[in-house]
């Protein structure tokens, strides 16, 4: 299982308890379709996610390194 995914339900375990317990309002959508509209974002997210990290990177060679300057730039003005 993804590390990032376990620290997500751990966190939102954690948050809906803590809220429960000192009975506060969750910070969740009330309505079945809130609710469905949360895991649609977060299913678009996700699945974004992991399209743009499949890509090759199509402007690398205009990505500046540390110094800021383009690869191809040679340093030198």
């Amino acid at each position: 299982m993804d590390h990032k995914f376990v620290i997500g339900l751990l966190l939102g375990t954690a948050i809906g308890f803590g809220c429960r317990a000192l009975g506060m309002p969750s910070p969740a959508p009330p309505a079945l379709v809130g609710a469905l509209l949360v895991v649609a974002m977060t299913v678009g997210y996700t699945l974004a996610d992991r399209f743009l990290a499949r890509r090759a990177a199509s402007t690398l060679a205009h990505c500046g390194g540390p110094t800021g300057r383009p690869a191809g730039d040679g340093g030198h003005r």
